[in-house]
């Protein structure tokens, strides 16, 4: 396919109705990309990784054919939308979507990152790099990977990456975009002030920033509705707390980031599971989030599309059963008004 020739492009709107009011569609802000109105992250199917120092960053080990499988039976319930990162598995995440995609590459959506510089071999990662050049060269790397022509969303992966240098960045991705390697653009990033400079670009499609039921980000959400952006997902689950099944003193694999977590990572405490503090808040919100007979996890996911029409939550995934139960949550729909309003009594905020 010529990489000029893309699909899944519609008008402007944000969300289109299903009938239940959460819209099985949404376009990602003013780029015209129409995805699922849930996206599947790819993070964990990448396996296991490291920095330097040997600490752990994937979610410990993973099958490939299970993965695979799962990203299919994925696209058979209608979801349209992966995000993947380079860095994710120093490379094997990409490989492993673009091995499920196939020849169906071109009915679906994909978003990948760059800015951290790896080593594929011993899959260690070694730091950063925010030059253009790199910017380039990591593009044409994660096109490989994924064994397309074009990517549909590009992001920063970089989140607290120099403003000035980001506007550099932000026009490189243009020039990706009048090239045809790319059709849009992203930071990933929790800074709302960082993520205006790269809403500044005509072709900016969202920000990809943590929002989750236990971690709300308002002024991210307002940056999204004022410059007509997408709002991307991560951490939906608050990794995996949300889901139900997590517990307090357990370890987890030695390869998984949450058994040593990073400052960044809350809710979870060294070689002892899931934080009890955390865990209550969870259990607080159980009989809210399984409203109409859904699991914990699409309680979690139906908030977040209440939450704003712009929300594109990616749920992570490593089997079938997980694609199964985290697609299940579009036909379920959105919380009500008033439990998004119960939600913030019982959080106290």
């Amino acid at each position: 396919m010529d990489s000029n020739e893309h699909p899944k492009t519609t008008g402007t709107s944000s969300s289109t109705g299903n009938g239940n009011g959460t819209g099985t569609t949404r376009t990602l802000g003013r780029s015209g990309i129409e995805v699922s109105a849930l996206g599947f992250g790819c993070w964990a199917i990448g396996g296991e990784w490291q920095t330097a120092d040997g600490q752990p960053l994937g979610w410990g080990k993973v099958d490939d054919d299970e993965s695979v499988r799962a990203v299919r039976r994925a696209l058979d319930l209608g979801v349209t939308f992966f995000d993947t990162a380079d860095a994710y598995g120093t490379g094997h995440s990409e490989r492993v979507l673009g091995r499920a995609l196939g020849k169906r590459r071109a009915d679906v959506v994909v978003a990948t990152k760059w800015g951290n510089v790896f080593d594929e071999e011993t899959r260690t990662a070694l730091g950063q790099d925010d030059s253009p050049a790199y910017a380039r060269r990591a593009l044409t790397a994660s096109l490989e990977r994924l064994g397309t022509d074009y990517v549909d969303l590009y992001q920063l992966h970089i989140s607290d990456a120099d403003p000035v240098r980001a506007a550099e960045l932000r026009d490189t991705c243009e020039e990706f975009v009048r090239e045809g390697l790319i059709r849009a653009y992203a930071w990933s990033t929790d800074d709302p002030d960082r993520a205006a400079v790269f809403a500044r670009g005509p072709h900016c499609a969202a920000v990809q920033h943590r929002l989750n039921v236990l971690q709300d980000a308002p002024e991210l959400l307002a940056l999204c509705e004022q410059s007509n952006l997408a709002s991307i997902n991560r951490s939906p689950l608050a990794m995996g707390l949300l889901t139900g099944k997590q517990s307090a003193g357990r370890a987890l694999d030695a390869g998984d980031i949450r058994n040593a977590p990073p400052a960044w990572l809350p809710g979870f405490t060294e070689n002892r599971g899931a934080d009890p503090a955390w865990l209550v808040k969870v259990d607080a919100l159980r009989s809210i989030l399984t409203s109409g007979g859904r699991t914990p996890a699409q309680g979690a996911l139906a908030w977040i599309w209440a939450r704003s029409p712009r929300t594109v939550p990616i749920p992570g995934f490593r089997s079938v059963a997980q694609a199964e139960e985290n697609a299940g949550a579009i036909a379920q729909g959105p919380l009500t008004a008033a439990q998004l309003t119960e939600v913030d009594r019982v959080l106290g905020r």
